[in-house]
């Protein structure tokens, strides 16, 4: 798709293009209102959002921001110097749900009880600005007010950026100035400190936790204030600059325009990642451009694990190196997953290329939703591959176990905001017409054309497009993205039938279009077998169980007899689907042919010549069900795995 600038309207969710984005597309408008995502949400909406308030007085948020203000006693509660954006990001959350306004997910009462939280919770947080506009309460209560003086681990520009992001959703959703004022007041103490050497501000440096450079950005969208925009390259650009001692955990080692890979701590790259892609197009920075292909298909070709998940190592939360993709310890924290959907939407948008959005679907429906559990009261901070049989898990934020709250508490109110905004990573629309990312039940919509869809996506791989509202003035395109999973399909459109698309991944329809023309689309949803790069030491030898744009896991509470570590997949019999909607909410699994291996004791020492390993594969036959990956955890606790091996 070409790169054009675009006097298309962006929707008022967390990416608003100015009129002058250099980008191929913009945001459309979606509303979900059936099938998986809107349950989901209703989810978040009716359970999660409601019990934020509660859960970040439990844990001290709130008493910290009073005690900030002065309006309460006591001391500062919390292990971290960055647990205000448990706040922020609630308070985002909350304002994307009450966005939409319609009372269907949570009743007109809860509703009301919603919106009375927000504006208590956005008033809290007014109280405990200092006069000059800084606001953090760590500092301010355990650090005696001392500022900026530990720039790799403090976190204040990062808490700031959360509180910008938090301040811009609430005005956007509900036109009320009160929060997005702090938000300015702390982004002009912000430009007033930090700047390069003889800009005639004190301090020359970046925090550790990039975050501050994206919702900066989208500030300067809000406001037209240019300078907030200068102050996002400004950081971003000092990254990789040794102003944190050259730490490649804080992207302080090479500077994003010259990095081959993605490296580090894997959340505060993607978010720098996401910044440099929304300056790449409000700025027309085709190096940024150029750095975030780059570094996005150095990603995915080599750190990047079948569910979306990112992130090798538990120590530093770190990507680790190419082809490192573990599967008992693998990291794939929750928030990086978020942050992959933030950058790739943003890579999308830039370039008009399907892949990003391919991205986005795997992630979405595997290493994010995972993340939280189907009553939406239980988080998951890391999302294994494997969990062993005899696995002692000691809990905490890194259990493979289902957590009610973290003592870092960053995973939690980061789904609720994702979830609470998602229509706004849809779909999007271009001078020819309107492009559908992600296929869900509701309405998508440019300033000129709407069309309606009804789907049982994933379970189920047709979707029905009906044009509702479309210019009499001559042709428009219909964009469809053709899931890079997906190897045969059919698409009919009147008397016409399609079977294939551009290299691209996109299948434009481009015609005369009338209100309740159809367009029917039927992706084959054929259980298959995938492998892995035979770089990635950790599954050489297994294969993955995918259906659709679902990867699938087996949970010991459906193979009784014994554990899943001497389970042996066996290729060359069929899959089966079977859709089973007393299971885990309804879901469909498939069913798959192995045998239990039965290993021959071999006395004190497990280690034998590597000759004769045929009695190993002779073994007791086993059905095999494989549940989608994203309901894992969500019964009794036990062996999982998605990997299995074939001998």
């Amino acid at each position: 798709m070409p790169r054009t600038r675009s006097a298309l309207p962006s929707p008022a969710g967390p990416v608003r293009l100015t009129p002058d984005a250099r980008t191929a597309l913009r945001p459309a408008a979606v509303t979900v209102d059936g099938g998986f995502w809107h349950d989901r949400r209703a989810t978040n909406a009716r359970v999660s959002l409601p019990q934020g308030p509660d859960l970040l007085e439990s844990a001290g948020n709130l008493h910290n921001l009073r005690l900030a203000a002065g309006t309460a006693e006591g001391t500062f509660q919390g292990a971290y110097p960055f647990v205000d954006t448990d706040v922020y990001k609630w308070l985002e959350a909350a304002s994307w749900h009450l966005a939409r306004n319609t009372g269907g997910d949570t009743g007109e009462g809860a509703e009301a009880a919603l919106a009375a939280d927000v504006a208590r919770i956005a008033a809290l947080v007014a109280d405990a600005q200092q006069p000059d506009g800084y606001l953090n309460t760590w500092f301010q209560l355990v650090k005696g007010g001392e500022r900026y003086q530990d720039l790799r681990w403090g976190h204040e520009l990062y808490c700031a950026g959360h509180l910008i992001q938090a301040a811009v959703a609430h005005h956007r959703s509900t036109s009320r100035p009160e929060l997005l004022d702090v938000a300015r007041k702390f982004a002009d103490h912000i430009d007033s400190v930090f700047g390069l050497p003889g800009s005639g501000r004190p301090i020359d440096g970046i925090d550790g936790h990039p975050e501050v450079e994206t919702a900066l950005v989208e500030l300067y969208r809000e406001t037209g204030e240019r300078r907030y925009l200068d102050l996002a390259g400004y950081f971003v650009d000092r990254h990789g600059h040794g102003l944190l001692g050259g730490d490649a955990y804080c992207q302080d080692r090479v500077p994003l325009r010259a990095a081959r890979n993605v490296e580090g701590h894997a959340v505060r790259q993607l978010y720098l990642l996401a910044a440099a892609a929304d300056l790449a197009a409000e700025a027309g920075d085709a190096e940024l451009r150029a750095a975030g292909e780059r570094l996005w298909h150095a990603m995915t070709t080599t750190k990047t694990h079948l569910t979306g998940g990112l992130g090798a190592h538990h120590d530093q939360e770190d990507f680790g190196d190419p082809y490192e993709l573990p599967n008992e310890r693998a990291y794939c924290e929750t928030c990086a997953a978020i942050a992959s959907v933030q950058w790739s939407w943003r890579m999308a948008l830039l370039t008009g290329e399907a892949r990003y959005s391919d991205l986005i679907e795997r992630t979405l429906y595997n290493g994010f939703l995972a993340g939280v559990s189907l009553d939406g009261e239980r988080w998951l901070y890391v999302n294994p591959l494997q969990v062993r049989d005899g696995h002692t898990d000691t809990g905490g934020d890194q259990s493979a176990r289902r957590t009610r709250w973290f003592r870092c508490a960053c995973c939690p109110p980061n789904v609720m905001r994702l979830l609470a905004s998602l229509e706004h990573y849809l779909a999007s629309g271009d001078g020819q017409g309107l492009q559908i990312h992600q296929f869900v039940t509701g309405t998508y919509a440019t300033d000129r054309v709407r069309v309606r869809a009804e789907t049982d996506y994933p379970w189920h791989g047709t979707i029905a497009f009906t044009v509702e509202e479309t210019p009499s003035d001559g042709p428009w395109t219909l964009s469809l993205r053709i899931p890079e999973w997906c190897r045969e399909f059919r698409v009919r459109c009147g008397a016409d039938t399609y079977d294939s698309a551009a290299d691209d991944g996109w299948l434009r329809l481009s015609r005369s279009w009338t209100p309740g023309d159809q367009v029917v689309l039927e992706l084959a949803m054929e259980p298959r077998l995938t492998a892995a790069d035979p770089r990635v030491d950790a599954v050489r030898g297994c294969v993955a169980i995918e259906r659709g744009p679902l990867v699938h896991c087996l949970e010991q509470v459906d193979h009784p007899g014994g554990g899943l570590d001497d389970i042996v997949l066996d290729p060359s019999r069929p899959l089966a689907v079977k859709h089973r909607p007393d299971l885990l909410g309804g879901v469909t699994t498939v069913v798959a042919a192995g045998r239990r291996r039965r290993v021959p004791d071999r006395g004190w020492w497990p280690y034998a010549p590597a000759t004769g390993p045929e009695s190993e594969l002779d073994g007791e036959p086993v059905e095999l069900t494989a549940i989608p990956y994203h309901v894992w955890a969500n019964r009794e606790d036990g062996s999982m795995r998605v990997w299995l091996p074939t001998s």
